[in-house]
């Protein structure tokens, strides 16, 4: 009933259980070490703290108390009282440390016996000190023959009666050191034989637990092995019986679903395989096809590329006509630019004689005043000869001379004034020519330097049409290339599905290994694959390379 109901737990359950229930007993076997170890130690330590000093300290009272009775000997054998002082300091140094010892000795007595023992020591020392005290006196004042006759009758037996009290002391320090020591062995032998028992029990428990979980895991551990054993043979036909809900019992269902997965995949690896089969043969018909339209492709790409080499020759060729013209219009329209500067210099050159004829005509007018003047002082000077008669006759002829002078000087300034008026006339007609012709060759410029623009225009356009037919040709030649390269992939592609048809037959073969028939009953059955047969390449002139 145990071992089945442990079944069903957990590995990391069950192995916690085994390990903390062998920790408990540890434990347990620990704590009892622990408090008889800590029983003895009490024991030990009564002995240590209480019962070995006491004993010490009485064992010291009665070396003092001894001490005193050899250094009264002393005194009685000394003769000088030189010779006594040494003794006599030592019975006094003895006696207080007696003194001593009995205080430090009720201070540790605890139990009531120890303190009745301790009061016949005290009533024994109150009888000896005494006596003591007059032994020294009479010693002091070299008594010496008293002190002896006081020694052997009073002294002596009050000193054994010190030293019987105190002997019983002793005697009762003994026996409590001895029951201590008892105590401890027992304690010790109990201890001993419970934690034996206890180790008993934990190694009983331990090798049960240990057999029940190395059982439970071992078992299915086996029925795994079994199973990946039949797998491995071929045969898919094994089924577990799972009877724990461990990790183990899990593992044998992951088992049961995998074998039963892997069937469900052998079969339909083996139908896939036919399927694959049949395929691998159409593809190869398809490919043999598309070889052969792949050739036919291949030669007209070659006749266009043939074409479109010609065409890039005749493109370049109209480039390079373009270019010399656009060197012929340039040079054009810097000839054009030379003509129009000359023009614009003869216009200014116009401009400054038509300045010059007009400051002649000012110069002219002024000639004209000065002999219109004259002749105005030549009239008054004729009036004035003819005023003053005979003596003004040569003065007359004189004034008549400069008037037909200035007559002679008007006129031509007249003439002269015609000719340059009629010079300015044509200077002016001559500056309206130039200019006429400034603004014509200014057109002609503009022209000239738009037929260049238009020529460069064509000449960039020539240019990129050639850079563009260049490319298109280099796109022809690679398509060219790649579509002999596919014609070789295709013939590849033909050999592989050859391959791949002889791999699918060995799929099939190998597949076949596996034995089924069991468990194909609840497998499902394997989906045909559809193969269709790919559509037939069309030869376009409007087809794309695919570059990959």
């Amino acid at each position: 009933m145990l071992n089945k109901y442990i079944r069903n737990w957990k590995i990391g359950h069950k192995l916690g259980l085994g390990f903390a229930f062998v920790i408990l007993l540890m434990l347990a076997l620990t704590v009892t070490g622990y408090t008889q170890l800590g029983r003895v130690n009490q024991g030990v330590n009564l002995v240590v703290k209480e019962v070995y000093p006491k004993t010490a300290t009485v064992n010291r009272i009665k070396a003092d108390l001894d001490h005193i009775a050899r250094s009264m000997r002393n005194l009685l054998l000394l003769s000088t009282l030189d010779e006594r002082k040494p003794e006599q300091a030592a019975i006094d140094k003895s006696g207080k440390q007696i003194e001593l010892d009995l205080a430090q000795f009720g201070k540790l007595a605890s139990s009531a016996e120890e303190k009745k023992l301790l009061q016949a020591v005290l009533a024994a020392k109150q009888r000896y000190q005494p006596v003591l005290d007059k032994f020294l006196k009479l010693v002091v004042e070299n008594e010496v023959e008293q002190a002896k006759d006081l020694v052997l009758p009073e002294i002596a037996p009050l000193q054994d009666q010190y030293f019987a009290a105190l002997d019983q002391l002793v005697t009762l320090q003994a026996s409590q050191m001895e029951r201590s020591g008892s105590d401890a062995a027992s304690i010790s032998g109990a201890a001993q034989v419970l934690m034996i028992i206890l180790l008993a029990f934990a190694g009983l428990v331990a090798v049960l637990i240990a057999i029940l979980t190395t059982r439970a895991i071992t078992a299915s551990l086996k029925a795994a092995i079994l199973l990946a054993e039949s797998v491995a043979g071929g045969d898919l036909r094994a089924d577990i019986e799972v009877r724990s809900n461990d990790e183990t019992g899990q593992l044998l269902t992951s088992l049961n679903q995998m074998s039963q997965s892997l069937i469900n995949t052998v079969g339909q690896v083996r139908k896939s395989s036919e399927n694959i089969g049949l395929a691998s043969r159409e593809i190869a018909n398809g490919n043999m096809d598309l070889s052969n339209r792949t050739e036919q492709q291949a030669s007209g790409l070659e006749e266009t590329a043939a074409s479109m080499e010609q065409l890039t020759a005749t493109v370049g060729q109209n480039a390079e006509n373009a270019a010399q013209a656009h060197d012929l219009a340039g040079k054009a329209y810097q000839h054009a630019g030379k003509g129009g500067k000359v023009i614009d210099q003869v216009e200014l050159t116009m401009g400054a004689i038509k300045a010059s004829s007009n400051k002649i005509v000012d110069i002219i007018g002024v000639i004209d005043g000065i002999a219109f003047q004259t002749n105005i002082l030549a009239l008054n000077a004729a009036v004035e000869a003819a005023r003053a008669g005979e003596n003004g006759r040569g003065f007359a002829v004189v004034a008549a001379e400069v008037r037909n002078l200035s007559q002679r000087s008007a006129s031509a300034a007249k003439e002269i004034k015609t000719l340059i008026a009629d010079s300015v006339g044509q200077v002016d007609t001559g500056g309206k020519l130039v200019n006429e012709a400034s603004l014509t060759m200014r057109d002609i410029v503009i022209s000239v330097q738009h037929v260049a623009e238009i020529i460069s225009e064509i000449s960039a356009a020539s240019r990129e049409q050639n850079t563009g037919i260049v490319q298109v040709n280099q796109a022809i030649s690679m398509m060219d290339q790649m579509t002999q390269q596919n014609a070789a992939l295709v013939e590849q592609a033909a050999a592989a599905a050859r391959s791949m048809q002889d791999e699918a037959e060995l799929l099939v073969e190998t597949v076949a290994v596996f034995k089924l028939e069991k468990a194909m009953q609840a497998a499902p059955a394997p989906v045909d694959i559809p193969v269709h047969a790919r559509p037939a390449l069309r030869m376009s002139s409007n087809s794309k390379v695919l570059r990959s």
